[in-house]
């Protein structure tokens, strides 16, 4: 019973209850993202650090762009996300931290609206239809 206990108490310590909270979507990737103010600008991505969990530069820059835009970088970021590939992680990030910037401090709204940081992208993969291959591809056609 007293093990139990430990590890919710350890649960607790890596995702802080009083700080700032949001989510974000994107295709089929869904992020949670805490932000502790007062922090040293660093990133945790499920317990890893940023560049650690996206090898590419570009995805670094589009997590970081919401910082970028309020020119502040005061705030450490712990991220869980699942879903989707990376493009869609690192999209489903960046707008988790614009919200949750958002609910720390409203000014920052006008700024994060303007370069559409608060949008969902609803762009998500059309359905297969039956008698065709894919959404709109059909089949091979043969005249003879």
């Amino acid at each position: 019973m007293a093990e139990i206990n430990q590890e919710v108490e350890k649960k607790s310590e890596e995702k802080p209850k009083n700080n700032l909270y949001a989510t974000g979507k994107r295709k089929n990737s869904v992020a949670r993202v805490w932000l502790v103010p007062n922090g040293k600008g660093q990133i945790k991505i499920n317990k890893k650090p940023i560049n650690e969990y996206f090898s590419r530069s570009l995805l670094h820059m589009l997590i970081k762009k919401p910082f970028e835009i309020i020119n502040n970088n005061n705030f450490n970021v712990i991220v869980s996300v699942k879903g989707g590939g990376l493009s869609g992680q690192a999209n489903a990030i960046k707008l988790a931290i614009s919200k949750a910037l958002v609910n720390f401090d409203q000014k920052f709204r006008v700024d994060l609206k303007k370069k559409g940081l608060l949008t969902r992208d609803s762009r998500v993969v059309e359905r297969k239809k039956y008698g065709r291959r894919k959404a709109r591809r059909s089949f091979q056609f043969s005249k003879r």
